[in-house]
């Protein structure tokens, strides 16, 4: 039996398309043949072996209308490892088993297999599709997806033309030397990353604003092709569509264009209420759209700039030009790039999230709720290894996808305990753990159709005293109501309810906790699947950081064989059972 939520979406759209056979005749499928496979190439002029598509680096970009169905046929080209790609911020509607996340919708897809991905774009917005295996994403394993409006239908703002940055982190170091050493004991952790990439380039060891950074070595424009600075061309007098989206292993960004103001409309492909900031803090996980006018002296070039925030900053901001036309490309402005707050300024950070209201007529969140889970962020011991853990239990992932194993029954799917819904209030948030023990566990979280459920993400000091990190979490098949944020611990009282906004909270599928404080959120659970919950830093969710949310089972669809036939899966499959 097909989900409630895909038969009404569909109905949405065929009213939205006038009719079926009009409806038929604007939905396409766009299908794409792509290879994952490592090769050598120099995001910041260092060579160095990375994962791509198709020769690519970013892989390539997906452009479509809401609506459409996307099909991709996978190959994995990797010699000695499997690969998934998660379609990140799409929903996947009625197809959960296309989500893309290693041991939980499906099977990791092994050297010289193909598998093929199948599913609808529903909503138009900016979105991004990255590796969800192991820390492939951090090796580069991603680009982005834009889906715009259907055929028909019209954006509620205006703009001249449109503008992409997708923003990374870059490490010298392999993705294996990392997940060794967060594995280690004692653990060794990852560093700073050595550069930024805006669109995949970058420059390392050097400044295209060298001259305004004495002491810094000048970058050259030209050379080599895969770190050649961005150049973002524009006409004067006119407005641009920025879409920025951060797919960033662990930095948090800020994005600032020197003497222009940035009017962000979008919200991970949410409409929001227009507003106006002179810099954006992007975390790893967020997607936006802003509006760029270019009212500046059109006879200068103009600096964008990307800095870290959330950690001390040891990693140069990246460069790019606004190469107002007809000026030569290169030419370098003559006025400094602007400066990114201070990273630990965490008063600027809230100022600019606290002002993301959803746009009138964004349906708005059910007035109460049927359940609230409180998940209690802390970083613990296990066994002489630093790990992140969620009330106390450090996420591990099985060999069997949980998809399969629970459409099926397995008896060993889950274990016997069920996680706890929250953590104990006398717990200290403002100090180290002080039992930093912790254990492993499924953090399986099963859900009932349709009920309306709170999540409160709490903030806690990590390890180090007068340390709590950012964490921007991530929410798969679902989006939700960011409904409000805390500072200290979260108590669930009258003062608490006091902060939460019911009357125009943002929809998104990707929130921040501040440090030392919580963010409350609200999501309906209708899209029957299992689904990821988790940080969205890289290396955190490698050391146990996340929660998975198991919906309605029952009511998913036939789940591809080929999707869940590895681990007991495919054992049941041999003896005839099926998903």
């Amino acid at each position: 039996m097909r989900a409630p939520v895909a038969f009404f979406a569909w109905c949405a759209l065929l009213l939205a398309c006038g009719g079926l056979l009009h409806c038929a005749e604007a939905a396409k499928a766009r299908h794409l043949k792509w290879e994952v496979s490592h090769m050598f190439w120099s995001p910041d002029c260092e060579e160095k072996v990375l994962i791509g598509i198709n020769g690519q680096f970013p892989g390539p970009t997906i452009r479509a209308k809401a609506g459409d169905t996307i099909v991709v046929e996978l190959k994995n080209g990797l010699h000695t490892e499997g690969v998934v790609i998660h379609w990140h911020g799409v929903r996947q509607i009625g197809t959960p088993w296309a989500d893309g996340t290693a041991a939980i919708s499906q099977c990791a897809i092994n050297p010289e297999e193909t598998f093929t991905y199948r599913f609808v774009v529903d909503k138009p917005g900016t979105y991004f599709y990255h590796g969800h295996y192991g820390m492939q994403r951090a090796a580069g394993l991603y680009g982005s997806l834009i889906v715009d409006v259907a055929d028909g239908e019209e954006e509620p703002f205006k703009y001249d033309g449109e503008l992409n940055l997708l923003l990374s982190d870059w490490y010298h170091e392999s993705i294996y030397n990392q997940m060794v050493g967060l594995s280690s004991s004692p653990m060794r952790w990852i560093g700073e990353p050595q550069s930024l990439l805006i669109n995949g380039r970058g420059q390392f060891n050097c400044s295209l604003a060298a001259a305004h950074t004495p002491g810094t070595k000048q970058c050259t424009a030209g050379g080599n092709r895969h770190c050649a600075p961005v150049i973002l061309p524009v006409e004067p007098n006119k407005t641009y569509r920025l879409r920025i989206a951060s797919t960033t292993s662990l930095a948090s960004l800020n994005l600032a264009i020197g003497n222009h103001k940035l009017t962000v409309v979008e919200a991970d492909g949410n409409y929001v209420e227009p507003f106006v900031v002179d810099d954006m803090d992007i975390y790893s996980g967020d997607s936006y759209s802003v509006l760029l006018t270019t009212d500046q002296d059109p006879s200068s070039n103009y600096w964008v700039s990307i800095g870290v925030r959330g950690r001390a900053p040891k990693t140069a901001p990246a460069l790019a030009l606004l190469n107002y036309r007809p000026n030569r490309g290169f030419k370098l402005p003559a006025i400094a790039p602007p400066v990114t707050p201070a990273w630990n300024d965490t008063a600027h950070s809230k100022a600019f999230t606290t002002q993301i209201k959803a746009r009138a007529g964004t349906p708005p969140p059910p007035a109460t709720s049927d359940r609230r889970i409180e998940l209690l962020n802390t970083q613990n011991k296990l066994d002489g290894h630093i790990k992140w853990s969620i009330n106390n239990v450090s996420m591990v992932l099985p060999a069997t996808p949980y998809l399969g194993s629970l459409k099926l029954g397995l008896k060993t799917a889950l274990a016997a305990a069920r996680p706890a819904d929250t953590f104990g209030r006398a717990y200290d948030v403002t100090r180290p753990p002080h039992n930093p023990n912790t254990t492993t566990g499924d953090n399986v979280y099963v859900l009932r159709h349709n009920t309306t459920v709170d999540v409160v993400l709490q903030n806690a000091n990590a390890l180090q005293h007068n340390v709590s990190e950012v964490h921007p979490w991530h929410l798969h098949g679902h989006d939700f109501w960011v409904l409000g944020y805390g500072e200290g611990a979260y108590r669930g009282d009258a003062a608490d309810a006091a902060r939460l906004n019911l009357v125009n909270p943002p929809l998104r599928n990707t929130a921040v906790i501040f440090p030392y404080g919580w963010t409350a959120l609200r999501f309906v659970a209708d899209n029957p699947g299992v689904w990821a919950f988790h940080c969205h830093i890289e290396p955190h969710l490698h050391m146990g950081m996340g929660v998975i949310f198991a919906e309605a089972i029952e009511r998913v669809g036939k789940v591809p064989k080929e999707a869940v036939s590895c681990g007991a899966t495919a054992t049941a499959l041999m003896n005839g059972d099926h998903p």
